[in-house]
Parts: structure tokens; sequence; C-alpha cells
């Protein structure tokens, strides 16, 4: 595999991108390379001298084959000069970059600014005679062009050259994920350090009223929400609800529709959650409720509910005689997940979000286990404090991008949950049984790791899967911290709760159990003797 940049650096002359670049590389203990210094060693001359003898068009032919070996063979940050963007072949080569994961960065200076420091330098071919008004013509040609090649837009108005480079390593670093379907807008799910700066970006101009719906619990991040929400000249209305489950009650979407309607929200106006799993369905649902329908982004501050609850479309409220049983499938207009929200994450809460990344490599994906196994310990031992910048973070990340991907695969072929989609709930037709009887007080991935055993002993019992595969699942999610087993009801009392399951049909119960890893399939009315065994053998 040849060797590839870990961002192509382009914008006006005079925006930083040699400056800004060097402290990015520095940041990232990486190599440094200017497109401009690397023809001058090809052509053995200054760039001013190489035009005077040769003219533009053999320039950019010089730079368009220098650039196509650097983007093979160079793994550092790269610095493209100013117009070399705007040649067809160079595109053509930043195209494919991206589409084998390449980041190339619009670095976006204020104009004045760049103008001023592109005057300063000079040596510059392409302003000569009158500099300032040389530089705008290309800005106005270059600008719209810079936007459509570029895959991450780095705004560095006001910044230091530090500050600047620490953002656009934010933005490199991310992980997004691009969910699509026939029967849905697209949207991108975006992972990593600093990712909810997206807000505003998101979110887009329309919207004139915010509603920030989160809870108590993760204050400091919605301060941070609403604080960019401001920013961007969003008219923010703060709305605090009960934490976890408590939150998910139609009293508390009650009081939001009624807020809602007294500041005057329009089709328009916008939600926006911040938070857990169940804060990421309420928000979800009051904008799938409110006037039929407005646009929402969802913040995810727990492990579980960035690669569960807030990706996917499902919303809704729990009632008295189950969970989720109200609710509707309504995307998101995009999705925030800002690893530095795990920093205040408690360690049991982080663990419980494995028993949703475990499932979906029995599901789907078995790179997810084995990361998981690889990484148990450490996992097992995560502290928030010491989290960024470990070599856990990148572990926790390609967990959640990997686990995101297994759910828009499912989602994108089947948004409504009439048939692939429900191998998404591999392990919960007990574990929802066991929220419920448990008041939930047992959260939701550790009932989800208790379900999978469960299911996995059923398809044994079934003849769908060996006695291995069960201790498989045993051995894995106990050396994660999570619960293998519980005996916090009866059978009849579990019956009765599965029998009201979503995937239920009429009388007869339905499981998602393996064939083996990755295959999933539908098992229909089992037989009662191997569902009341299974709940027995799950029982501490």
């Amino acid at each position: 595999m040849p060797t590839r940049p870990v961002a192509v650096i382009i914008g006006m002359m005079g925006a930083g991108k040699t400056r800004v670049g060097k402290e990015v590389a520095q940041l990232m203990s990486l190599p440094f390379a200017d497109a401009d210094v690397e023809i001058e060693h090809e052509v053995g001359m200054r760039i001013p001298e190489y035009f005077e003898r040769h003219g533009e068009p053999a320039f950019r032919e010089v730079e368009s084959e220098v650039i196509a070996g650097m983007l093979h063979g160079f793994g550092g940050v790269f610095a493209l000069g100013g117009g070399a963007p705007m040649t067809p072949a160079v595109q053509d080569d930043l195209k494919e970059y991206i589409e084998d994961g390449g980041k190339v960065v619009y670095l976006m200076a204020d104009p004045r600014e760049a103008m001023e420091r592109a005057h300063r330098g000079g040596g510059r071919p392409m302003l000569q005679g009158d500099a300032d008004a040389r530089w705008k013509k290309l800005y106005r040609q270059r600008d719209p062009v810079y936007y459509r090649v570029a895959n991450v837009h780095v705004e560095t108005y006001g910044q230091t050259p530090l500050a600047a480079a620490r953002k656009m390593m934010d933005m490199i670093t991310e992980r997004t994920v691009h969910v699509t379907g026939a029967t849905i807008e697209d949207y991108d799910v975006s992972i990593g350090e600093g990712a909810m700066n997206h807000l505003s970006e998101v979110l887009g101009p329309k919207p004139v009223r915010i509603a920030l719906i989160h809870t108590q619990p993760v204050q400091r991040h919605s301060d941070r929400a609403r604080t960019l929400l401001r920013q961007g000249g969003y008219q923010v209305s703060d709305i605090v609800i009960p934490d976890a489950e408590a939150g998910k009650t139609i009293e508390v979407a009650n009081g939001i529709w009624q807020r809602l309607g007294d500041e005057g929200f329009t089709r328009s106006d916008a939600v926006v959650g911040v938070g857990g799993g169940a804060a990421t369905d309420l928000a979800g649902f009051v904008a799938a409720t409110w006037m039929r329908g407005v646009r929402y982004v969802n913040c995810p501050t727990s492990l579980l509910a960035m690669v569960d609850a807030s990706t996917g479309g499902k919303t809704g409220i729990n009632t008295p005689q189950g969970k989720n049983l109200v609710g509707s499938f309504y995307t998101p207009t995009g999705v925030l997940a800002d690893l530095k929200t795990l920093v205040s994450l408690p360690n049991d809460i982080f663990i419980e979000g494995l028993g949703e990344v475990a499932k979906s490599g029995f599901i789907k994906d078995p790179e997810i286990l084995h990361i998981l196994e690889e990484h148990a310990a450490e996992l097992r031992a995560f502290d928030g404090a010491t989290f960024l910048g470990s070599g856990l973070e990148n572990v926790v990340a390609e967990l959640i991008e990997r686990t995101v991907r297994v759910k828009a695969y499912h989602v994108s072929a089947d948004l409504k949950e009439a048939g692939l989609r429900e191998f998404l709930n591999y392990g919960h037709t007990l574990a929802h049984a066991i929220e419920k009887l448990e008041h939930f007080r047992w959260r939701h991935g550790n009932a989800v790791a208790v379900g999978c055993v469960y299911a996995a002993e059923l398809g044994h019992l079934l003849g769908y899967i060996d006695q291995d595969l069960v201790d498989y699942h045993r051995s894995l999610l106990g050396s994660l911290g999570l619960p293998t087993s519980w005996n916090g009801g009866t059978f009849d009392e579990v019956l009765a709760l599965m029998h009201r399951d979503k995937k239920a049909r009429g009388n007869k119960l339905r499981f998602v159990v393996l064939d083996s890893i990755g295959h999933p399939v539908h098992l229909d009315d089992p037989p009662a003797d191997a569902v009341e065994e299974a709940f027995r053998r799950i029982q501490a």
C-alpha cells in the first residue's frame, strides 16, 4: 500500500498554510512538506524564476506531477500552493485521495488578514501588479473551488497559528460515517475530539430558535453547546429534563411541547439533544412530533448513546407497559459524537456502553470482537481523567466508528424495522424485560450483555451454534466487566414482557439468534421449553 499524507492543506495565498501546517505536523509528531518547496527542488530554481522563464502552463504541469508523487509517497502534513487545486489533474488526484480516506483541508483565513500576509511575503508571481486587486480576483475564482474540492473546512478567523493548528488537528482526526438510504435523508455521524464544533454547520442558517434539551449531569457539555449555538446566531431555549429513563415520559414530552408553543417555535426551528441515550431519544421524539417534524441534531455524551441511541432515527418514550412502546422513526440532521464529553463519564457507565459495541460485533463485524479482546483490560479500567491523548482514545474511536457503521448498514436498508434492522435487537428481547422488572435501575448496556448470553443459550439449545460460542459470549463480555447473568425476576414475569416486545407477532415470540458470528437469523415461535431452559441458564 502506498504511503498517503495524513492531511493535505489548501487555501489562498497568505492563509497560513505553511505556518499552521508546520504547527499541526509538530502537534501530531509528523513530517511537514510544502509543495512549492518540493517543486523548487525538482526544477532547481525559485518558482518566480521558473514562471518567468517557462510560463504558468509549464509550472502547473510540473506542480501536478510533484503533487501526484507526494500524494502516493509522503506520510505527513502536505500544503499545496494557492493555485494548485484549480488544475483539473490535481482535482482528480485529490478526489482519489479523499476516496481513499484522505483529508483535504480548506484553511479559511480572514480575507483581510490573508491578503495582508500575502502582500508582505512577496515573491508571488500571481500577484504581480496591483496585488490587492489580483488577490481579490483570485479569491472570487478560487474560493468556490476550494470549498468543493475539500472535505474538511477550517475557519481560522482571528486565531493564533497554534490555536488554528489545534482546531485543524481535531478535525482531521475525526472519523465520519455517512448514513444514507432510499427512505431517509442522508446525514453524517462525526466522531472525534471537538466534533460538537460542527453544530452551526449541521443546523444551517434556516433555524432561528433552538430547543437545547439536556439533563443536569451533562451541564458542562450543554453549556458548551449553548455557547456554540449563540455564537452561531441562534436563539437558545434551555430545557433541562430528568436524567436517564425518568426523562422519557409523556409528561416530560408534554411539558416541552407546551414550552415550544409558548415560545413560538415554528417548523423551521430545530432541536438539539445533549446527553445519554434517554436524552437523545426524547429530543428526537420531540423533534419528530412538533409540527409533524423539525430538524434535530444529537450530541451524545455517553459511549452507549454514541453507538446506539443517537444514531439510526429511533425516537421514543416509555410507558408503564414497557420501554420505547411509543415513538417514531425520524432521522437526525446530524450526530456529533464528541470524544471530549467522555472525560466526565464514570467507569461503570462507560463499560455498559460496551454491551452494545459487543452486540454489533456478534451480528456483523467480528473485528469489533477482536479489538475488545485485545484491549479488554484497558477498556475495563477506563478513566475519563486520563482518556484524552491516551492510546485508548484511538481504540475507542475505532470501536465507535465500527459500531456506528454496523448500525448504519442495517438502518440504511430498513429504517422502519421491517426485517433486517431487527437484527440490531440481538439480546434486546430479554434485555428490555430485565430493564422493566428492575424499574430501569439496570442500565441498558448491562441488560443487553445478559440478553446476548440468553440469545446464545437459546440458539445453542435449538442447534444453531455450538457450546464454544456460548462460552465465548460469557468470557468476552465478562472480561469487559459486563454482567452475564441475572436473577431479578421469575420466568413467568419475563415471558409476559417478552410477549410485548416489538418483534413479537400476535401471540408468538420472535427472537434474533446467531447461526455463526456475523450471521444473525430470525427465530419465530421457538419451543416453550427451550425458551424457559435458556432463561434458567442465565440465572445467577
